[in-house]
């Protein structure tokens, strides 16, 4: 699979580090789960990574993925060849760390202040962040949120207490992050908690989390 860059991403917003930096690291945080013949293998689910994500999407459940499946949409109908959305279509295996409808707004919220309003208005949120901080940013951004191969809760979060953690390669060329014991996903730019973790797909396995992770250190 082809891979992406990091080049979109080098002058992100300090307003989207503190939107995301403010989820509290109590709220329904994921407990490394017990290795056991269970969930060491995880069966592959009936329905696609993007099939569960329409679903969720469209159902009135909690978490929605209503902004995650607008921001694919968004890349596959900007970039038709991108290596990311091929990925969350085909039937090779990935996991897909994926954020919450709140966690978008989050985001969104803070950088809209930022963003050309007249493409903002007519275009939505995805474009006006395209346009402001260089196109590929926002399939960078959700790229970072893709490994390759089915990591179920258990290869994911290492057993034990902190500070223990374990590196997550992404699909994003070069982007890695850390999951600590704990289920907090320490990224390059930001925080985030595992909240709800092992949705089996046919293609992979999803984890829920409450933050657009950020691939960027600002240094702040």
């Amino acid at each position: 699979m082809k891979r992406l860059t990091l080049s979109a991403l080098a002058l992100f917003v300090v307003a989207a580090l503190a939107a995301c930096d403010d989820a509290s690291a109590d709220a329904g945080l994921l407990s490394a789960p017990e290795t056991t013949a269970e969930n060491r293998a995880l069966a592959p689910g009936d329905e696609s990574i993007t099939e569960i994500v329409m679903v969720a999407a469209s159902a009135e459940s909690d978490p929605q993925f209503t902004l995650l499946l607008d921001a694919v949409l968004y890349v596959a109908a900007t970039n038709p060849e991108s290596a990311l959305v091929e990925s969350l279509f085909n039937s090779d295996q990935y996991t897909v760390f994926a954020p919450t409808d709140e966690a978008f707004v989050n985001l969104v919220t803070a950088v809209a202040g930022l963003l050309d309003p007249d493409v903002l208005a007519a275009d939505g949120p995805f474009a006006a962040i395209d346009d402001y901080l260089g196109e590929g940013t926002v399939e960078a951004v959700v790229s970072y949120h893709v490994t390759e191969g089915r990591r179920a809760a258990n290869s994911v979060v290492p057993a034990g207490r902190s500070p223990r953690s374990r590196t997550i390669e992404t699909v994003l060329s070069g982007a890695t992050f850390q999951v600590t014991s704990g289920g907090t996903i320490q990224a390059v730019g930001n925080t985030a908690n595992i909240v709800s973790a092992d949705i089996s797909a046919s293609n992979g396995i999803i984890h829920v989390i409450d933050a657009v992770i950020l691939p960027v250190d600002l240094g702040l």
